[in-house]
């Protein structure tokens, strides 16, 4: 397999993959392609402190007091102008819906913890603790499933 980079500022940005057959790997090639819509990081407001956040160091966007609050890695708390649903097309493919307000970054869920009244809540790796809908959990199991 070869591998080439080429880096023109003037030219269209392209992706190409000449490939035998269909694999997992062009699979994910394709979902980060058209996952990626240039941005990498979201502006948060906290108290006085207003911060860009790398999606990378987000763990979860959900909505507390009817406002958009995104959660970072220290547990810190920043409040979003965007809406959740704009959100959900600008944010790479690792962030899922795991309930019908709160989008997820996969790769900060700690582990699926069963309640007592028979739900679930994802535990992330800041200790924060968001409910996941039955529907969601259903297409997250299917997702690992495939892998």
């Amino acid at each position: 397999m070869k591998y080439r980079l080429i880096i023109d500022k003037n030219a269209e940005e392209e992706v190409i993959a000449i490939v035998h057959s269909p694999s997992s790997l062009t699979q994910q090639i394709e979902n980060l392609v058209y996952s990626f819509s240039g941005a990498d990081s979201l502006m948060g407001c906290r108290d006085d402190e207003m911060r860009k956040l790398a999606f990378d160091e987000i763990e979860c966007i959900t909505i507390i007091d009817r406002k958009i609050i995104a959660i970072d890695t220290k547990g810190n708390q920043y409040r979003i102008q965007d809406r959740l649903r704009d959100l959900e097309n600008i944010l790479p493919s690792y962030f899922i819906r795991i309930n019908k307000s709160t989008l997820a970054n996969e790769h900060c869920i700690v582990r699926f913890d069963a309640t007592f009244s028979g739900g679930i809540d994802a535990v992330f790796r800041c200790g924060y603790k968001e409910y996941v809908s039955r529907r969601c959990f259903a297409q997250i199991r299917r997702r690992y499933e495939a892998i």
